[in-house]
């Protein structure tokens, strides 16, 4: 029963990987084109819709609610692969949890399954609050190498679990820290954006097409310090964890100290943009080396650090 789960969950992962492979595709087409649109023709575009779409006493807010649009078909087109794939993915980690009979993120091919379906749903979630569907390529590449590089190389069968892990907290505990990883994540991608297009000049044309960078800096640095409370909480249930675990709440273990770097990162990044007026560029490279930890403390430490948190399962 066991393996029929294991492999049911496989089949699932492989063919949401297939899908995220057309959504990003679809996504690439996008992009491209934008880039030979002006940004003129993309601005008359979303007037016409706020026209057709809303009476003169029912105006956005321009820094808070963009007018959306539906977009081209092959958007549309992506944006619904990437839900089926999404769905696919979530059932791949679904049926990993049953055949394990636990929750699906004790080792590092689990998390990396269940942290990029999160990664994913965020981006999804997120529609409802801002139209970020030009991130699309960046979510869907991500969980697709993510996902590509778990199954190679991090694969294992179910196992038992390590008396340490043997407890609620392992629920509690990398499930925010997923989460918190997921809003880093389109934090970093809008950063990006961000960089590329306060370059813009020399840059690719479909950047001019895309928000503001004032605007790409703003929503960047709410999801960030949404992704910071999450990572903060995080921090302090992992204490709480390792004093059940282990008899102390702080021991300076690898995995210990890199997350708390990551806190440092962020809460450095929250606290120069606010008080420091640390804009444009600075605070984009900050979220950037932000989510590189997070990236550096999932894979560098849990390979090649050893230490009480080696739950690689390699």
């Amino acid at each position: 029963m066991i393996e029929t789960l294991e492999t049911y969950s496989l089949i699932a992962v492989y063919s949401a990987m297939g899908v995220y492979t057309i959504a990003f595709i679809m996504f690439a087409l996008d992009l491209s084109r934008r880039s030979v649109a002006t940004p003129v023709a993309a601005s008359e575009r979303v007037t016409r819709a706020v026209l057709n779409a809303s009476s003169s006493t029912a105006v956005l807010d321009k820094t808070d609610a963009p007018a959306r649009v539906a977009g081209p078909r092959y958007l549309r087109a992506a944006m619904a692969l990437t839900v089926l794939a999404w769905a696919l993915h979530v059932t791949g980690a679904v049926l990993r949890g049953l055949a394990a009979g636990r929750v699906p993120w004790a080792n590092m091919f689990e998390f990396t399954l269940t942290a990029t379906a999160i990664i994913v749903g965020v981006f999804l979630l997120v529609q409802f609050w801002q139209d970020l569907r030009f991130l699309g390529t960046f979510i869907t590449g991500f969980a697709l190498i993510g996902l590509g590089v778990g199954t190679v190389n991090f694969y294992v069968a179910v196992v038992p679990l390590p008396p340490a892990l043997q407890s609620p907290w392992l629920v509690i505990h990398v499930f925010v820290a997923t989460l918190g990883t997921g809003f880093f994540a389109l934090g970093a991608g809008l950063s990006i954006v961000q960089l590329l297009k306060s370059r813009s000049a020399a840059g690719p044309k479909f950047l001019n097409t895309l928000p503001s960078v004032d605007r790409l800096e703003n929503l960047a640095y709410r999801l960030n310090v949404v992704g910071f409370v999450f990572w903060t909480f995080t921090l302090i249930a992992g204490a709480i964890w390792a004093e059940r675990a282990w008899g102390r709440y702080w021991g300076w273990d690898t995995k210990e100290v890199w997350t708390f770097i990551i806190w440092v990162i962020f809460a450095g990044y929250i606290h120069a943009r606010a008080t420091r007026g640390w804009r444009g560029s600075r605070s984009a490279w900050l979220a950037i080396i932000g989510f590189t930890a997070v990236l550096f403390n999932f894979t560098i430490v849990n390979l090649f650090f050893k230490g009480l948190h080696a739950y690689s399962g390699l």
